[in-house]
């Protein structure tokens, strides 16, 4: 059975480039479910619809949670609804960035 934390866990290896603080800190990632205790499904964002790394995101993902001992398939679905805000993201990742105030989308 994959525990849906190891996930979340695993998720925060994958470091958005341009930013260069892990998707889970930025609050990219919107649901984590493990399916028939194997499967995983992944809902997440990016920073804006127009960035340019939108495709290389979900293999990304895929190869990092690819280590989980027990994953089976691997669904990556990305959204923009809720389209993502700087609020999203953890005071530790606020931080790294300055915590500038009135902080803009990127």
């Amino acid at each position: 059975m994959v525990d849906e934390n190891k996930i979340w866990n695993q998720l925060e290896n994958v470091i958005d480039p341009e930013l260069d603080i892990n998707i889970v800190d930025l609050g990219l990632i919107y649901e984590v479910d493990v399916e028939d205790d194997k499967d995983v499904y992944i809902l997440m964002t990016l920073t804006t619809p127009g960035c340019p790394l939108h495709g290389v995101f979900d293999e990304l993902v895929k190869r990092e949670v690819r280590k989980v001992e027990g994953v089976g398939d691997i669904e990556v679905e990305l959204t923009f609804e809720p389209r993502w805000s700087p609020d999203e993201m953890s005071d530790e990742a606020r931080d790294e960035l300055g915590n500038v105030p009135g902080m803009q989308v990127f």
